[in-house]
């Protein structure tokens, strides 16, 4: 769109599809370099730099520029190049100007007509394939470590704590009048209706989705049984916080980390509203009975989302730093958080996900224990301090896993079970912890055995294909056309 002020530039312009326009409308009428400057007032130089994109005419001067080549303004500007040679032009020069260019140190090519049709068709598929490889060489398992590292490097910034995301939470639990306390089946589905979504339980809901949206029609499908999810809250609100949000296609896998990391955050938030959790942690914490377990109870949460929420809130209002972690039955870390100085394992790239951790962890002594039903406590004195911990088993599609909240030694005086007896002293990273065998059987098997690795899929290929990973876009999109409304 072109400004009222004849002198100004005019906005949103693209000045390599403009100067292609204006050199394919000079050229059709015969008319040279010289011959058009001199009808603008303009020396042919000027001119040139115009066609080729190299300025950022005003107004004037493009009204200038359309009555000498005889064409309304519009004409001028036009989005689309004007002819497919033109098109492949504007490409090249828009690539060799990019950062995939610079980065490479490859020599510019000049787009002129001296240059091949053929030529120039080759250098446009061959920059294009160049930045295929380089986002399939994105997606690949170092790219998702990294990603992994720098998101738990901003949790940890802000103490796991997003107060923009409190606050959506708190006006849409306000728009439902939510009275307090746990969020009820009736008020989650208060709020989707407050947000215009019907909800649709379905029996074949696509294998790869724990939920579907369809903006057009505005439906949430959710499975029909519990086969996602032990809360039938969380598939859904997850759904509702990614619309609320404005999540858009993600461009990476960094961005699909954030998304997930925002909608299970807003989920969370909606569960165990703000207020009331503070409220009575605080209370807790002059009683001296801090605990996970009390969490999970007085809102009705999953004993892992109760242990999410209390890392949002327990360093921003009660002055605890905290740590979290998720762990396999094979013994390697599934996802964790810290901000009190405990040193997980990782790789070189800061990497902490399907890292081992140290047998003498509550996170891995827990699974020896039989009593499922009682939660477990532990001092485990590291090489970065003494940490209390409370740990719990809990099953999943994928196996057990062990999910554990703890503090530094200094703050466990806040807690229920500091009275606890068990205590393990890690020395992890040394070999010798661990991870060495005992020198009699080393010595028994070392060279008569030869175990078979069972390697995780992501060792051996890059992330699936797809904005979203992991999702099959066909399914998804045939499972809409089923459902759709006529």
């Amino acid at each position: 769109m072109a400004t009222t002020q004849q002198g100004e530039p005019v906005d949103g312009l693209d000045t390599l599809v403009l100067g292609r326009r204006i050199r394919h409308l000079r050229t059709t009428r015969g008319l040279t370099l010289d011959e058009l400057g001199a009808a603008i007032g303009r020396a042919a130089s000027q001119v040139s730099m115009l066609e080729n994109g190299h300025r950022e005419p005003k107004l004037s001067l493009l009204q200038q520029v359309a009555t000498a080549l005889g064409v309304p303004l519009s004409e001028l500007l036009r989005d689309e190049p004007p002819t497919r040679r033109a098109a492949l032009e504007v490409e090249l020069e828009r690539a060799q100007r990019g950062p995939l260019f610079a980065s490479l140190h490859v020599p510019t090519v000049k787009v002129g007509r001296s240059l091949p049709s053929d030529a120039l068709e080759a250098l446009v598929r061959l920059q294009a394939e160049v930045q295929r490889l380089l986002t399939e060489k994105a997606a690949t398992p170092e790219e998702a470590r990294r990603a992994n590292a720098e998101l738990r490097a901003t949790m940890r910034a802000q103490d796991n704590y997003f107060p923009d995301l409190e606050d959506h939470a708190r006006r849409l639990l306000g728009a439902i009048e939510h009275p307090g306390g746990p969020l009820s089946q009736r008020g989650t589905a208060d709020i989707a209706a407050h947000l215009g979504f019907t909800l649709h339980h379905v029996h074949d809901l696509p294998h790869s989705t724990r939920s579907v949206t369809d903006l057009a029609h505005g439906r949430i499908y959710l499975p029909h049984g519990l086969t996602s999810s032990s809360d039938p809250r969380s598939p859904l609100l997850q759904a509702l916080a990614s619309h609320v949000l404005g999540h858009a296609e993600p461009r990476d896998y960094g961005d699909f980390l954030r998304q997930r990391v925002e909608t299970n955050y807003l989920a969370a938030a909606l569960m165990l509203p703000e207020d009331g959790a503070v409220a009575l942690l605080r209370e807790a914490k002059a009683e001296r009975r801090l605990s996970v377990e009390d969490l999970r109870d007085a809102f009705a949460v999953t004993y892992e989302t109760a242990a999410h929420r209390f890392t949002n809130l327990a360093t921003r209002h009660l002055d605890v730093p905290v740590h979290f972690m998720k762990v396999h039955e094979g013994g390697t870390l599934y996802k964790a958080y810290e901000n009190d100085g405990v040193r997980f394992p990782s790789d070189p790239l800061g990497a902490i996900e399907g890292q081992p951790v140290c047998k003498k962890w509550t996170a891995w002594a827990v699974f020896g224990i039989p009593d499922r039903f009682s939660p477990y406590y532990q001092y485990t004195d590291t090489s970065s301090g003494t940490y209390w911990c409370t740990s719990r088993v809990q099953g999943s599609p994928e196996g057990e896993h062990s999910v554990s909240v703890g503090v530094p030694f200094a703050h466990v005086r806040w807690f229920r079970g500091r009275e606890t007896t068990e205590r393990a002293v890690s020395r992890c990273p040394d070999p010798a912890c661990c991870r060495t065998p005992p020198s009699e059987l080393a010595e028994r098997w070392a060279d008569r055995s030869w175990p078979a690795a069972r390697p995780h899929a992501s060792m051996l290929a890059a992330l699936p294909s797809g904005v979203f990973p992991g999702v099959d876009s066909t399914e998804v999109y045939q499972f809409l056309d089923r459902h759709a409304p006529a």
